[in-house]
């Protein structure tokens, strides 16, 4: 008799509600009145709410990664454009930005079309500006890094250990 079970379940409550007063059923009316406003603004509208005040922070966090990718993309086809260097010059060039960049703190070992940097105290600034130059002008991307952070106590911050930079082919 399971089917009859709701049927006898709704009698129960419609006889219930018979037996209130007026004033008794006019404050069930109110309190399920409010109780559907409470759960139609906690699963409606707050959560809507909310979204609609934290879009203004998400479309400026949107239009930053936009104008970045932007920038990326700009840089990507100015290398593009750059001719590539042939033979030795993109051998050339990282040397010479290794002397200009790095000084003696820096040693460099090519064989093949890899390039190993060994790295003894360089500072973190001097090792970006390098590895963009490189990455413009000798068209050598790293594709292996084991860097170890140096420096005690209130010292600047420095690098050591090795990069191995691929070279362009030619």
């Amino acid at each position: 008799m399971i089917p009859s079970q709701p049927r006898a379940l709704a009698a129960a409550l419609r006889t219930q509600w018979a037996g209130l007063a007026a004033r008794e059923q006019s404050l069930v009316l109110a309190a399920a009145a409010v109780l559907g406003l409470a759960l139609l603004w906690w699963l409606l509208l707050a959560p809507a709410l909310a979204q609609l005040r934290g879009s203004p922070a998400r479309h400026a966090a949107l239009d930053a990664e936009l104008q970045h990718m932007q920038t990326l993309q700009a840089e990507a086809l100015r290398l593009r454009d750059v001719p590539r260097p042939q033979g030795g010059e993109a051998r050339r060039a990282l040397q010479g930005a290794l002397a200009q960049q790095l000084g003696a703190a820096a040693q460099i070992n090519i064989a093949g079309d890899r390039a190993t940097v060994t790295l003894k105290g360089v500072a973190p600034e001097a090792l970006a500006q390098w590895l963009a130059q490189v990455r413009s002008q000798a068209r050598a991307v790293p594709v292996e890094a084991r860097l170890v952070k140096s420096g005690a106590g209130n010292a600047p911050a420095r690098w050591d250990g090795t990069l191995v930079l691929a070279l362009p082919p030619g």
